[in-house]
């Protein structure tokens, strides 16, 4: 069952009806059945399926690809949510490109004793032959997915950093044209900002790192592990959407420490690789000898200034969850501010009084490992069994610093198309944030995650999350998303 603790976004705590700046929500889902909800919600499953957006579930033999299930229902943002939200991303992502650039060079906030030197230079997402090494521009971190979870009117708080390879903000984009053609109307009722700027956003993104010195009009790529990868849609629908080359490692060649991609018109020059390869598999030659996915020389290129990689190598560091504990103590070692979005309360079992602790209320907690994803290898202990308790336990002891834990949080939900009708589930929420040359944007958008089964709180898709569109509203008059079948245009957010 739901948390009875659990904050409704649209409805708030226990009413039955929706708070004053959802009353035209409220009056679309009274007005429009069940059974035509239902219908355009398969339609845009549909037309999902047809256009190819699936992703695969490694392991499962049974249905390699499927598309991730996605509710009609969409989660709003009012503005001043928003702007609130803002500030605290971007404040965020500065301190994550700042401790970045600080841990490859000076290493001050070691220095000063802000987090324990071997919980950063003993991680294995710590890329030590980088040190002294400066991206073009000094921009570690151009992409970041940036996990929050909200629990109250005014309570956000951040669940996760992810800042390797964040997946997933094609779903926002194509959930938004998936909402403007079938619930037309819901963009008459409410002044919603566009997201359709992403990919130009990002395309601009790529140009601005490009080395000095490569003229105007540099070359970018976005590098793809190939079409078995489980976000291949993802890839190609974002090199189509910018307007550059979709390549793959065979497609790419190192000579002289410049990297070159082939073309039936002969070689091109390289100047910017938005890469969806982790690091341990993009360069057999500095990571795995065994990867098949790599392109040799490629480390060697970056380390000589040829080539600018996105996301940097080495940026991990960032999204393990060892060092999240520690980010409002870094977000306020850089800002000089505390953080406008904490963290959630982390247990690190590499201490003996976090693990003591976490050992003796399993059943209460959320475990995690520090370098896990997609949610595996987590145990959300007031929903598992008692022998996953035990298995856990017995993981924890046998090697407690792998491992964090924190609260089991009643977070939010909204109300969801459900087959028995309109029901709350509680949901995540991940916007995409931008850093360049140029400083740091963000689309009012981002990806909306719901646990689709009754109760649960995991959104993940691989452990059968679904997606909603999720509306940010403007207070300016002419800045809203309107279908294009009305013949208006989109205005800019």
């Amino acid at each position: 069952m739901t948390s009875p603790a659990a904050f409704d976004e649209i409805f708030g705590n226990g009413g039955d009806q929706p708070r004053a700046e959802f009353s035209a929500l409220g009056a679309w889902l009274e007005e429009t059945p069940d059974s035509e909800l239902d219908r355009r919600q398969k339609a845009a499953e549909a037309a999902f399926r047809q256009l190819g957006i699936t992703f695969a579930v490694y392991g499962d033999e049974e249905s390699a690809e499927r598309i991730i299930p996605f509710d009609i229902v969409p989660r709003i943002f009012t503005a001043p949510e928003w702007e609130r939200l803002k500030e605290g991303l971007v404040q965020r992502v500065e301190a994550i490109n700042a401790f970045l650039a600080d841990v490859y060079g000076p290493r001050k906030i070691l220095a000063d004793g802000v987090l324990p030197q071997e919980l950063v230079l003993a991680n294995p997402q710590f890329r030590g032959f980088l040190a002294g090494q400066k991206p073009p521009h000094g921009v570690f971190a151009h992409i970041c997915g940036i996990d929050l979870v909200r629990t109250g009117p005014d309570d956000f708080w951040v669940l996760e950093d992810n800042a390797r390879t964040p997946s997933g903000v094609s779903y926002m984009l194509e959930n938004r044209e998936a909402m403007l053609r079938l619930c037309p109307e819901i963009f008459h009722r409410f002044n919603v900002c566009p997201v359709d700027r992403y990919p130009d956003l990002l395309r601009d993104t790529l140009r601005s790192v490009a080395p000095r010195g490569r003229g105007s009009e540099p070359v970018c790529v976005l590098l793809t592990p190939g079409h078995f990868n489980s976000a291949f849609y993802e890839h190609s629908f974002l090199a189509d959407s910018m307007g550059i080359e979709l390549v793959e490692p065979a497609d790419l060649e190192v000579d002289d420490d410049i990297v070159w991609m082939r073309t039936i018109d002969g070689r091109v020059r390289v100047d910017v690789i938005y890469r969806r390869i982790d690091d341990d598999y993009i360069d057999p030659l500095f990571f795995r000898p065994d990867s098949l996915l790599g392109v040799p020389g490629l480390i060697a290129a970056y380390l000589a200034g040829n080539v600018a990689l996105v996301n940097a190598p080495g940026t991990g560091i960032a999204d393990d969850k060892a060092i999240y504990s520690y980010m409002p103590e870094i977000v306020k070692y850089y800002s000089g501010g505390e953080a406008k979005l904490p963290n959630v309360e982390t247990y690190r079992c590499r201490e003996p009084q976090a693990l003591k602790y976490t050992l003796d209320n399993l059943e209460k907690l959320v475990v995690k490992l520090v370098d896990g994803s997609g949610g595996y290898g987590m145990l959300v202990g007031p929903t598992a069994t008692r022998q996953q308790i035990e298995d856990f336990r017995a993981a924890l002891k046998a090697e407690p610093h792998r491992y964090i834990a924190q609260p089991t949080l009643a977070l939010s939900t909204v109300p969801t198309l459900t087959e028995k009708g309109i029901a709350p589930r509680h949901v995540d929420f991940r916007p995409f944030v931008l850093s360049g040359s140029d400083g740091v944007h963000i689309v009012p958008g981002g990806l909306t995650r719901v646990a689709l089964k009754e109760g649960s709180l995991v959104v993940n898709s691989s452990q059968g999350g679904g997606t909603k569109d999720s509306l940010i509203l403007s207070d300016t008059p002419d800045i809203c998303s309107l279908p294009r079948s009305t013949g208006q245009s989109q205005g800019q957010g």
